[in-house]
């Protein structure tokens, strides 16, 4: 019978998919058959599976780091959000339905049974399986029905460490608090916490350790340093673009503007481009305006394409993309980013919310008609200046239209792809994971007036992952972590 240890958080954003991916890498070096396993989560960076669903991009990120392929059974349940109050429900890799927040948590205990499915598959195949949770294990008015923290770990009979995060301030009182808060036999599945994201001097902390031990009672497991290099791996939702971003290439020989609109999705699209150094990444918030001085405008990917064009165009950006191309610069759409820059979008089924048409920037000459079928496969081929890419499709859209005859790519299973502009400017494409492609991306840095990268994106990825591994061997104690997994 295979082990396995759950990590819960005192709130989102604490460092729990990073833990897990690094102690994935860790235990996988040795010698341990490891899964990741997240039993429901919320996020519009999504991957393509091998069995033809898709899961959370962290999952796939932990999947990498254990040396496996990603399946539909490591994150069960996804809920992707399409407004404030509603998201499309994704169970074991496929479309389930849409809800809104309140109706899903009826939901609930008929998901619980094939999220304990899936766990029980992995189990199977594994030496050890960690579990990741979502959100805050302390959301006591999510307790009843919870399929993501203690409901599951209860029902999985599952033993518990839980991360607070020191970086954010207050982490003493989000564990203790913790404690107080949820019902007792849930506390008791707590076997020990975790602090992480500490800067300075450890000994400054150890009587902070000390004072959480004895008011919870809980074993202090370890004091994990800050990380720098954790801004070379994606991110696991739109919650890191609404942090204070500083780029990491200032006064970069090329830049790129991103528009960061409401429901935006797949937005590490963006990292290969983050990390390389001749680059500057400008991401954009309604309210600034475009620069004038960028080379390409990327449109990403978004969960709801039409919201996100009213926001675009409600912000001006359409205007600033206008005389972006006047001045000779290029705009390159991924997937509903392609959708947006047709003539049309219509949703005639009520996809996205009122069935409707609406008027696209125009600047390709397509229409997409929104389907109920979603595309979920991987991708290869030569775009049309002959470059080779690998990548993925993710989308429920079928685009059509005369510039579909100058196809951005021709894929490998004898498709064409996207479409391009009359005048060479303008670029569309259903394909996500371009940039993440050192020939593709080269490619565009060479058409932007760049040299050609020497970037191995790939390798800096593996390289990242097994320095998190390192720093987590050197700060927690791994033998003692597996001798609390059950």
């Amino acid at each position: 019978m295979s082990r396995a240890l759950m990590f819960q958080g005192t709130g989102s954003d604490v460092g729990k998919s990073l833990i897990v991916a690094g102690l994935c890498r860790a235990f996988v070096n040795r010698g341990l058959r490891v899964r990741p396993f997240k039993p429901q989560n919320m996020s519009n960076n999504a991957a393509v599976t091998a069995d033809g669903g898709e899961i959370g991009r962290a999952q796939a990120l932990q999947a990498r780091a254990a040396r496996v392929e990603p399946s539909v059974h490591m994150n069960p349940v996804l809920l992707k959000p399409q407004s404030d109050v509603g998201a499309q429900v994704v169970v074991q890799g496929n479309v389930f339905g849409t809800a809104k927040a309140a109706a899903y948590q009826s939901w609930k205990p008929d998901l619980l049974p094939r999220v304990l499915d899936s766990f029980h598959r992995l189990r199977e195949e594994a030496d050890l399986v960690l579990v990741e949770g979502a959100g805050s294990a302390s959301e006591t008015n999510l307790r009843k029905n919870d399929i993501a923290n203690m409901g599951f770990a209860q029902a999985a009979k599952l033993p518990v460490m839980l991360i607070g995060d020191i970086d954010r301030g207050g982490v003493i009182a989000s564990l203790v608090g913790t404690k107080h808060v949820i019902d007792p036999a849930d506390a008791a599945l707590i076997r020990g916490f975790v602090v992480n994201r500490f800067r300075g001097d450890p000994a400054l902390f150890s009587s902070g350790m000390e004072e959480i031990a004895r008011l919870t009672g809980w074993a202090p497991v370890g004091l994990i340093p800050f990380f720098e290099e954790a801004r070379r791996l994606p991110a696991e939702d739109a919650l890191a673009l609404t942090q204070k971003y500083v780029p990491r290439s200032v006064g970069g020989r090329i830049k790129i503007a991103v528009p960061i609109l409401p429901h935006i999705s797949n937005f590490d699209d963006l990292d290969p481009l983050e990390a390389e150094p001749d680059v500057e990444l400008v991401r954009v918030w309604p309210g600034a305006a475009l620069p004038g001085d960028a080379a390409l405008v990327l449109l990403l990917g978004s969960k709801t394409t039409i919201s996100d064009l009213n926001a675009l165009k409600a912000a001006g950006f359409d205007i600033d993309i206008a005389a972006h191309l006047r001045r000779g610069g290029y705009v390159l759409g991924l997937c509903g980013g392609y959708q947006m820059l047709g003539r049309t979008i219509a949703d005639p089924s009520g996809i996205e919310g009122a069935p409707g048409t609406v008027e696209g920037l125009g600047l390709l000459d397509v229409a997409t008609t929104l389907i109920a079928q979603k595309t979920l496969t991987a991708a290869e081929g030569r775009t049309a200046d002959g470059t080779s890419f690998k990548g993925y499709e993710m989308h429920m859209g079928r685009t059509e239209g005369p510039d579909c005859a100058r196809p951005f790519a021709q894929l490998a299973d004898g498709r064409a792809d996207g479409a391009v502009s009359s005048n060479g400017q303008v670029f569309g494409t259903y394909v996500h994971g371009l940039f993440a492609d050192d020939r593709q991306r080269s490619a565009w840095l060479r058409r932007l007036g760049s040299a050609a990268s020497s970037l191995d994106y790939e390798a800096g990825v593996e390289n990242t992952l097994d320095a998190l591994a390192r720093h987590l061997e050197a700060h927690l104690g791994l033998d003692g972590l597996l001798s609390h997994a059950a």
